[in-house]
């Protein structure tokens, strides 16, 4: 790897030991071993050999508090290659598509890369890798983490795609009611449909909703409509509801 000789590794896996914190093997598919590309190309075996290969060097100096990180710019080559680590191997995972590039494209790989190793029961920690803000990434992680119910980090928007139904700014209305929640902590599912067609019927699984019609909203909850609300209170009346739905539910785990 890029700390040196053995020496250098010992020095490094000493101090590490001595202050309790793990030391990450990270391999990309880009920078392998030239032996190991000669041998099996860039693939998802020259990557596991290479991380086995860094493992030991490791685990001969008593060290074994490690993390495996084993990334390729491409979606199948990284599954394939966290596939086969984890069957020569317990060590925890990192998991992420490395140099996914800009959204959307980037996005979307490492949407689909990460979401299939973890679905497979696989990875103990993710990373994003976008070009642009950081923030971006951190935001596309909880999304990916979240689409998958293995963490909740507030509301779930459910929205549908619009269609000749429709009568109103639906994305306006979906992106207005993302901000104003933004910082509600409670897992709740919120629809935002385009019409009277498509809520409360289909989304009659959500906390609190609305249906979009001409003029006119149909605030829901539990797939049961609780009033009609005028189209200038749409948004108003969907944030207010969700925040007191909210608030009962603190009330409840605080009780």
């Amino acid at each position: 790897g890029n700390i040196g000789g053995a020496d250098r590794v010992r020095a490094v896996a000493d101090a590490a030991a001595a202050r309790g914190i793990p030391i990450r093997i990270g391999v990309n598919a880009g920078s392998l071993p030239a032996d190991l590309v000669s041998k099996y190309g860039r693939t998802p075996r020259a990557m596991v050999e290479a991380a086995l290969r860094h493992m030991s060097l490791l685990e001969r100096e008593g060290f074994e508090s490690i993390v495996l990180s084993l990334k390729a710019s491409d979606v199948n080559r990284t599954v394939e290659a966290y596939r086969l680590m984890a069957r020569r191997s317990s060590y925890p995972l990192h998991v992420g598509v490395t140099e996914a590039g800009p959204s959307p494209g980037g996005l979307v790989k490492s949407a689909v890369g990460i979401g299939i190793i973890l679905s497979e029961g696989l990875g103990d920690t993710i990373r994003v890798s976008l070009t642009g803000d950081p923030r971006d990434e951190v935001m596309a992680g909880r999304e990916i983490l979240a689409s998958l119910a293995l963490r909740r980090f507030g509301p779930t928007i459910v929205s549908c795609p619009t269609c000749g139904r429709c009568r109103t700014d639906l994305a306006g209305i979906v992106h207005e009611v993302k901000d104003r929640l933004f910082s509600l902590d409670v897992p709740l599912v919120i629809a935002i449909m385009g019409c009277e067609v498509n809520g409360p019927g289909e989304a009659s699984e959500a906390d609190i909703g609305l249906a979009c019609g001409n003029g006119v909203g149909l605030l829901f909850s539990g797939g049961r409509v609780v009033r009609k609300v005028r189209d200038e209170d749409m948004v108003g009346a969907l944030v207010e509801a969700a925040q007191e739905m909210a608030a009962g539910r603190h009330e409840k785990l605080d009780g």
